[in-house]
Formats: C-alpha cells, structure tokens, sequence
C-alpha cells in the first residue's frame, strides 16, 4: 500500500523547494552548446544508434534529438504539477527520492515539442511497435540525491510482452545503467545528456532492469520523459 503526498519537498529537506534555485550553475555549463533559442527536433530515420543486448533486448540512442532545451526545462519545472510520493517498503513507508507527473493518453502535454516528438517516435517505431506511444510519464531529479533503483517497466502488458519505452533527457547529464534481470553485477552506462533520446526495446523490460543511481558529484535537475504504448508503466 502507497499514499502519495502533493509537496514539493526533498527527503532530507524540512522546506518546500523553490523551483527557481534548481536552476545552478551546473545546469547552465551543462547546456553552454545548446545554443538554438526555441527547441526543435532532429530527424531519428538513419541518425538512431541500435544496441543489441541479449535476450531479445535493444536500446537506440540519439545524442541531440531535441535542440534548444533549456527553455523547456525551466517551463516544465515551473508549470507541470509535479508531486512528491511516499511508498512502503518492507515495514517502513520512504519519500520516493525524484519528483513525478503523469499524462495519461486523453491529457494533452505541457508543451507542443513534446507533442511533435510523441508523433515523430509514432512515426518512426510504430510499424516495429504495433501501436502507439500514448503516455507520458515525467520524472524531475533535483540534484544527484535523486535516483530511481534498479528496477523494469513491468507493471501491465510490459512483464509478459515485447514492448517499448522512449526516454527523451534533458537537463543535467545523468547516466541510465542497465543490467540483466536476476542480479547481475555486469551492466551497461549509457550517459544521457541534454536533450538525448533512448528507446529500449524487445524483450528489454522482461529480461534487463534499468536504474538512474545516486551521485555525490554536483549535478543540476534533470527532466525525464517517458513516452510508452497503452498498458505499460
């Protein structure tokens, strides 16, 4: 059993944030090449880099996708509602340690860019997919205390069917780290900087798990995307 708290606190933080002190220094050094003024999206047909795991698992990387972030950054942290989550673990209840939102497929999303790249991951998976990307899930890492462990999008169709997830980043560089499923110790980094793009694939939920990990270096706010078929969370 969960219950879910509409704060905008940090685990360790006795005070509301205000949004605009995440805006550091980091981020801006982070976003120094991303020089175009409004934010627009390169092509993904001939640019998407395929990465074979095992299993039937995939991922495709696009450095880049999405030109001109910084904007949109600072309108998604200030205007999407986002919410903090506590969650039982064991005999205990612990704040989920990132911020959340969630549009399921009758909401529009906060920003028409966001809008076009859901068309345009439509557009270039769909026939691979078989349907749709519909949601969008949304996570804010506030700095490197926020993570998200070890985990598979299994909840619905995902746990039993090939499936996809699309994760467009932006913000601070962040790294995703995959692993096969059952423990395993060898795993795979993928740093995923300003508005980079991946997609893991085929059996990829099923077998490998995926994690953003807590870092003790300086790191700014990070903004995840999720876009992903009807019936996977």
């Amino acid at each position: 059993m969960s219950t879910t708290t509409l704060v905008h606190t940090h685990p360790s933080d006795a005070a509301s944030v205000d949004t605009d002190s995440l805006f550091t220094d980091a981020v801006v050094q982070d976003s120094l090449l991303d020089l175009v003024e409004e934010p627009e999206l390169g092509t993904l047909a001939g640019s998407v880099d395929r990465r074979p795991l095992t299993r039937g698992a995939w991922v495709d990387l696009r450095s880049g996708w999405l030109q001109g972030a910084d904007a949109l950054m600072h309108d998604l942290v200030q205007n999407v509602p986002w919410h903090a989550e506590r969650r039982q673990m064991y005999e205990r209840i612990v704040d989920v340690p990132r911020l959340l939102s969630f549009y399921d497929e009758r909401d529009p999303l906060p920003h028409p860019i966001l809008e076009q790249a859901k068309a345009m991951l439509n557009a270039h998976y769909g026939d691979e997919l078989g349907e749709p990307f519909v949601t969008a899930g949304m996570c804010l890492y506030r700095d490197g205390r926020d993570s998200v462990a070890w985990h598979s999008d299994t909840i619905g169709r995902g746990k039993s069917e090939d499936t996809m997830v699309a994760i467009l980043s932006i913000g601070a560089a962040r790294a995703l780290s995959l692993r096969p499923r059952g423990g395993s110790t060898t795993w795979a980094k993928h740093p995923l900087g300003h508005g980079d793009l991946i997609v893991m694939g085929g059996s990829c939920q099923r077998t490998w798990e995926h994690a953003i990990t807590k870092t003790a270096r300086p790191v700014g706010p990070r903004i995840s995307i999720q876009f992903r078929p009807r019936g996977v969370r």
